[in-house]
Protein backbone atom coordinates (compact mmCIF):
# COMPACT_ATOMS: atom_id res chain seq x y z
CA UNK A 1 0.00 0.00 0.00
CA UNK A 2 1.02 3.68 -0.93
CA UNK A 3 2.06 6.16 1.25
CA UNK A 4 -0.85 8.68 0.08
CA UNK A 5 -3.07 5.47 0.12
CA UNK A 6 -2.08 4.92 3.62
CA UNK A 7 -2.46 8.19 4.71
CA UNK A 8 -5.48 8.82 2.86
CA UNK A 9 -6.92 5.14 4.78
CA UNK A 10 -5.95 6.87 8.45
CA UNK A 11 -8.35 10.22 7.57
CA UNK A 12 -11.09 7.25 6.78
CA UNK A 13 -10.61 5.91 10.11
CA UNK A 14 -10.25 9.12 12.03
CA UNK A 15 -13.52 10.27 10.69
CA UNK A 16 -15.02 6.73 11.07
CA UNK A 17 -13.86 6.65 14.82
CA UNK A 18 -15.52 10.32 15.59
CA UNK A 19 -18.86 9.22 13.93
CA UNK A 20 -18.77 5.98 15.89
CA UNK A 21 -17.94 7.53 19.45
CA UNK A 22 -21.06 9.98 18.79
CA UNK A 23 -23.28 6.95 17.73
CA UNK A 24 -22.10 5.18 20.73
CA UNK A 25 -23.16 7.96 23.09
CA UNK A 26 -26.79 8.15 21.59
CA UNK A 27 -27.15 4.46 21.71
CA UNK A 28 -25.93 4.76 25.31
CA UNK A 29 -29.00 7.48 26.00
CA UNK A 30 -31.03 5.01 23.86
CA UNK A 31 -30.81 1.74 25.71
CA UNK A 32 -31.60 3.01 29.57
CA UNK A 33 -33.88 0.84 31.82
CA UNK A 34 -37.42 1.05 31.04
CA UNK A 35 -39.54 1.79 33.73
CA UNK A 36 -42.39 -0.83 34.51
CA UNK A 37 -45.15 1.55 33.77
CA UNK A 38 -43.30 3.46 31.39
CA UNK A 39 -44.87 4.43 27.70
CA UNK A 40 -43.54 6.68 25.09
CA UNK A 41 -46.21 8.71 23.59
CA UNK A 42 -48.12 5.73 21.64
CA UNK A 43 -45.70 3.15 22.07
CA UNK A 44 -46.46 0.16 24.15
CA UNK A 45 -44.30 -1.41 26.51
CA UNK A 46 -43.25 -3.96 24.25
CA UNK A 47 -42.49 -1.69 21.72
CA UNK A 48 -40.39 0.02 23.70
CA UNK A 49 -38.53 -3.18 24.79
CA UNK A 50 -38.20 -4.24 21.86
CA UNK A 51 -36.85 -0.97 20.70
CA UNK A 52 -34.11 -0.79 23.32
CA UNK A 53 -32.64 -4.74 22.06
CA UNK A 54 -32.64 -3.09 18.92
CA UNK A 55 -30.38 -0.55 20.39
CA UNK A 56 -28.36 -2.46 22.57
CA UNK A 57 -27.13 -4.75 20.02
CA UNK A 58 -26.40 -1.70 17.00
CA UNK A 59 -24.37 -0.63 20.45
CA UNK A 60 -22.72 -4.08 20.89
CA UNK A 61 -21.65 -3.81 17.14
CA UNK A 62 -20.57 -0.07 16.95
CA UNK A 63 -18.31 -0.83 20.32
CA UNK A 64 -16.99 -3.90 18.27
CA UNK A 65 -16.38 -1.97 14.94
CA UNK A 66 -14.49 0.84 17.28
CA UNK A 67 -12.13 -1.59 18.72
CA UNK A 68 -11.57 -2.74 15.26
CA UNK A 69 -10.71 0.70 13.63
CA UNK A 70 -8.56 1.47 16.49
CA UNK A 71 -6.45 -1.51 16.36
CA UNK A 72 -6.29 -1.25 12.54
CA UNK A 73 -4.86 2.27 13.12
CA UNK A 74 -2.55 1.33 15.48
CA UNK A 75 -1.03 -1.03 12.90
CA UNK A 76 -1.42 0.77 9.66
CA UNK A 77 2.25 1.37 9.60
CA UNK A 78 3.45 -1.84 10.54
CA UNK A 79 5.34 -3.61 7.17
CA UNK A 80 3.07 -6.17 7.04
CA UNK A 81 -0.90 -3.90 6.99
CA UNK A 82 -2.96 -4.79 4.08
CA UNK A 83 -1.92 -8.65 3.81
CA UNK A 84 -4.49 -11.18 4.36
CA UNK A 85 -4.23 -12.97 7.50
CA UNK A 86 -5.12 -16.27 5.78
CA UNK A 87 -3.08 -16.21 1.89
CA UNK A 88 -0.68 -13.38 2.70
CA UNK A 89 -1.60 -11.70 -0.56
CA UNK A 90 -2.45 -7.85 -0.36
CA UNK A 91 -5.84 -6.99 0.22
CA UNK A 92 -7.01 -4.51 -2.55
CA UNK A 93 -6.85 -0.57 -1.26
CA UNK A 94 -10.51 -0.28 -2.49
CA UNK A 95 -11.20 -3.06 -0.33
CA UNK A 96 -9.37 -1.30 2.53
CA UNK A 97 -11.13 1.80 1.89
CA UNK A 98 -14.52 0.05 2.32
CA UNK A 99 -13.80 -1.82 5.05
CA UNK A 100 -10.79 -0.36 6.53
CA UNK A 101 -10.83 -3.08 10.02
CA UNK A 102 -10.91 -6.35 7.63
CA UNK A 103 -7.79 -8.21 7.68
CA UNK A 104 -9.09 -10.53 4.94
CA UNK A 105 -8.87 -10.43 0.66
CA UNK A 106 -12.45 -11.15 -0.62
CA UNK A 107 -11.35 -14.85 -2.09
CA UNK A 108 -10.30 -15.71 1.90
CA UNK A 109 -13.39 -13.86 3.19
CA UNK A 110 -15.71 -15.42 1.35
CA UNK A 111 -14.18 -18.95 1.64
CA UNK A 112 -14.57 -18.75 5.56
CA UNK A 113 -18.45 -17.10 5.72
CA UNK A 114 -19.94 -19.94 3.82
Amino acid sequence: MEINQKKELKAKIEDRLGQLKADIKAYKALVKPIAPDNAIGRLTRMEAINSKSINEAALAKARETLVRLERTLAKIDDPDFGLCRECDEPIPPARLMILPETDLCVQCAASLNG
